[in-house]
């Protein structure tokens, strides 16, 4: 016996991805302008503050990450589906992980062109 879904049931699936993208899309963009809003206040006001982002642990913790998952994800669509385009799935993270690891390897932290405060 076959299931068979309604149309209408088909459009809505279909546009769950769409409108969590959208709605992702818009609180981004709605975060970034309030930090380029306060930067501009900042700047206006003269108050200058230094970035406290520590660059060296995002990029091993990105790169550690992607790597990862693009390895889980890279067996398991091997294994059930074969070689086929779905592997790209899993070989896109796992190649921006690495290129992240490679990064942080290679990249000379010491020399960093960042200002100073005198």
């Amino acid at each position: 016996m076959e299931h068979i879904t309604s149309p209408a049931a088909q459009v809505i699936i279909s546009l769950i991805p769409i409108v969590g993208i959208f709605i992702g899309g818009t609180i981004i963009f709605f975060a970034l302008l309030w930090i380029h809003h306060e930067n501009k206040q900042k700047i206006k006001s003269g108050e200058q503050s230094k970035s406290n982002f520590n660059y060296k642990a995002a990029t091993l913790l990105l790169g550690l990450l992607l790597t990862g998952i693009g390895a889980m994800l890279s067996i398991f669509f091997t294994l059930f589906t074969g070689v086929s385009p779905s592997l790209l799935g899993g070989l896109i993270p796992l190649t921006i992980g690495i290129c992240l690891l490679l990064f942080y390897r290679l990249y000379n932290w010491n020399n960093d062109s960042r200002p100073t405060d005198n």
